[in-house]
């Protein structure tokens, strides 16, 4: 039995949908942003009657390659037209150009809504091998049509390319092929200087590409249970925020009774460790915790889930909470996006019911501070990092858990953590200035961690170490900025929750 269709996540619209952008815009626009700000123009439309032949006129005088066929009175989409199926439908078979449209339209459309991200439209396209997405609102009525020009062009890295190669990958040389490409675009952006959100996007969305193409060729391989599942991202890979130096970390939700849950496990876990181990031979390492799909109590139904978080925010165990705060950067990949959903609904009401679990993991964030002292940087002090600090345990990930915390107390769904940042600012915790330093500082921290990964003239110290001695001074000064700025974000920690420290 082949997997569900997999169709990436489509974060709830909580916000009025933005115009469509101008060209001025579109520089300020990047994969976290929503089709809505995307669409350039209202959609051309036919109805179901009309011609190949009025169809072909439409798209020549409004200069378009996709016309959608819809309802006039609705407004429903019942189909697309394009020029590939122009080609393959009617030029190709020496069709007639006075037949219906109906008859050679791609019809079965796949929709989206307009607060779907740019980067969850570029997996869905890649999972269908689409072209063009038509957007839809929450009654179904035609918003415009989204095409992989638009999404590729808001990185303007050449991501088509490689996507491409990843989709044609049939075995795991394709996957190391595909991999190796990934690696040596990234290694060049990161030399030309390019920005690091947009670097982010880059690595997060072709290796969430190239994770997908792993599970449909794992799942080519055997006979999965008749049930619904998803794979779901979890840590940096679900908050988007790898680095070269990264390992896996995922999770398998499914959908089972408890007297099945067991024998159904059992049928997933082969599978799900047949996608880690092409994972690994990709160059993505197995977690040291073993935080993987593969592992039983990483593949869980929904009532499962409940319980171990349940478990969880009720122990007292640093471990626990380790794994807790891994799990609530969950982001579905592939499969019944649906069951992540709904995970994600359970759990945010688990955690409305216990706030105070909320501050425990807000003391415990407290208990790494920025290393900055009264005359400058404070060191590592093991001896064999000794005169570095650390930019991951230290730096990045003292924004990340502090954005965790805050964006799960205020009910905002996003996971990475500028984004959770920025919600926050609409919701008038932060003010949009507060959250441009925030972001900004999270942002330099981490593209130093990229820098050092790639580029580290010292072997002897681990990828996320840094001697500010071999920074130039602008850097070491904005670095110091940026620890501030971590220092500011605790400080909101430590009054919201009435903490001492």
């Amino acid at each position: 039995m082949t997997a569900p269709p997999a169709v990436p996540a489509t974060a709830p619209e909580t916000r009025r949908p933005e115009p469509p952008a101008t060209d001025g815009r579109r520089a300020a626009l990047t994969m976290y942003s929503p089709l809505s700000a995307i669409l350039r123009r209202t959609p051309a439309t036919v109805p179901l009657q009309a011609t190949v032949r009025e169809v072909l006129q439409r798209m020549e005088a409004q200069r378009v390659d996709s016309i959608v066929v819809a309802d006039p009175q609705t407004g429903v989409p019942l189909g697309i037209f394009t020029h590939r199926d122009l080609v393959r439908r009617v030029t190709l078979p020496g069709g007639d150009l006075e037949q219906p449209v109906a008859s050679v339209m791609t019809s079965g459309l796949v929709t989206l809504e307009p607060g779907t991200t740019a980067h969850q439209a570029v997996l869905t396209m890649a999972r269908h091998g689409l072209r063009h997405l038509v957007v839809t609102d929450g009654a179904g009525r035609l918003r415009g049509v989204i095409s992989r020009d638009d999404l590729f062009g808001l990185q303007r890295i050449g991501v088509d390319e490689v996507g491409e190669e990843i989709q044609a990958a049939a075995d795991l040389d394709g996957l190391r092929s595909a991999a190796a490409s990934i690696r040596r675009m990234a290694d060049g952006l990161l030399a030309q200087g390019v920005g690091v959100e947009t670097l982010t996007h880059f690595v997060s969305t072709l290796n969430d590409l190239l994770t997908i193409r792993a599970i449909e060729l794992s799942a080519d391989e055997r006979e999965l249970p008749a049930v619904a599942w998803c794979w779901l991202a979890l840590g940096s890979e679900g908050r988007l925020e790898q680095t070269f130096a990264t390992d896996q970390d995922n999770a398998l939700v499914f959908d089972a009774g408890d007297a099945d849950a067991e024998e159904v496990r059992q049928a997933l876990l082969p599978f799900a460790r047949a996608v880690n181990e092409r994972l690994v031979a990709c160059g993505i390492p197995r977690c040291p915790g073993n935080v993987m799909a593969g592992s039983s109590s990483w593949c869980l139904t929904l009532p499962e889930w409940r319980r171990t978080l349940q478990d969880w925010m009720e122990g007292a165990d640093p471990e626990a909470l380790w794994k807790a705060c891994t799990f609530l950067d969950f982001r579905p990949i592939y499969g019944q996006v649906a069951l992540a959903e709904r995970l994600r609904e359970r759990t945010l009401e688990e955690l409305a019911q216990r706030p105070v679990f909320l501050r425990r993991l807000a003391g415990c964030a407290l208990e790494q501070r920025p290393p900055l002292g009264h005359f400058g940087f404070v060191y590592e002090p093991a001896s064999s990092y000794r005169r570095t600090i650390d930019l991951k345990g230290s730096g990045s990930r003292l924004f990340s858990d502090a954005a965790r915390i805050l964006a799960l107390a205020h009910r905002v769904a996003h996971t990475s953590t500028p984004q959770r940042l920025r919600a926050l600012a609409e919701t008038g915790f932060f003010t949009p200035e507060r959250v441009a330093g925030l972001v900004d500082g999270f942002h330099f921290i981490h593209l130093l961690r990229l820098r050092n990964q790639r580029g580290a003239r010292r072997p002897r110290v681990g990828p996320n170490q840094i001697f500010p001695r071999d920074l130039n001074e602008l850097d070491r000064q904005v670095l110091k900025e940026a620890f501030r700025q971590a220092r500011v974000l605790q400080e909101c920690l430590i009054m919201e929750y009435q903490l001492r420290t």
